[in-house]
């Protein structure tokens, strides 16, 4: 199917490795412009490369994404280079063992910066551009918002968080038409490359209706955890 983002300015924030690289393939295959904005210069000039031999257009961006200047500087960047913003895919974040009695205030912040605030970061200084091209927001979050994990406090609490932004960016931007959803996925249970068609589909003007949606590509594991959880 085309989706009709054939030369439409992508950015994919967080990584170009796991889930981010499968998005970041599927929409080069589907003719975007994929600008990838991530702290690590080795993997991203790696995929760049490789997509670029087989006729991809991509641009990587090295930037630590906690960091407010660095979000900032990385879209002045992608601006500078292209003129335009059509879209952004927030995926990023690190992993965190830490509950209620073994962490401390200052790993909860950080883990807060780490895991949701670049969220905030990267939307904040797309969406001028996003207005002008009436683009899309999909945010990447895990099952960890709604089943919780037991062991890893702040880093729930951040991915609650990722839903919350989501619900609330949609109703904030729907009078620029610029649609924001969020996928709820897994390193585990679903394949990277399908995480990037559903990316594709909600950036696309084919899921024109829809925003401010929770969609859950876990095969039933979400609610199957919920249940095993509440037996």
């Amino acid at each position: 199917m085309d989706l009709g983002l054939k030369n439409k300015l992508i950015i994919v924030s967080g990584t170009a490795r796991g889930i981010g690289e499968g998005i970041v393939r599927v929409l080069s295959e589907e003719g975007a412009v994929v600008a990838i904005v991530a702290g690590s210069h080795v993997d991203n000039l790696r995929l760049q490369n490789e997509l670029e031999k087989s006729g991809g257009r991509v641009f990587s961006v090295e930037a630590g994404l906690s960091e407010p200047a660095a979000c900032e500087k990385a879209v002045e960047a992608i601006v500078r280079h292209y003129g335009r913003i059509e879209g952004l895919v927030n995926y990023a974040g690190v992993p965190d063992d830490k509950g209620l009695k073994a962490g401390n205030d200052e790993r909860f912040m950080e883990i807060l910066y780490d895991n949701l605030v670049q969220y905030y970061l990267m939307a904040h200084f797309a969406v001028p551009y996003l207005k002008i091209t009436k683009g899309a927001i999909v945010n990447i979050n895990s099952k960890t918002a709604e089943t919780g994990q037991g062991s890893a406090l702040p880093f729930a609490v951040a991915h609650g968080g990722r839903n919350a932004l989501t619900r609330e960016w949609a109703v904030e931007l729907l009078k620029y038409n610029i649609r924001v959803n969020a996928l709820i996925v897994s390193d585990f249970y679903r394949p990277q490359h399908e995480i990037g068609y559903a990316v594709a589909f909600l950036l696309s003007e084919k899921s024109s209706h829809t925003t401010g949606q929770l969609i859950h590509l876990k095969g039933g594991y979400v609610h199957l955890d919920s249940a095993l959880a509440n037996a």
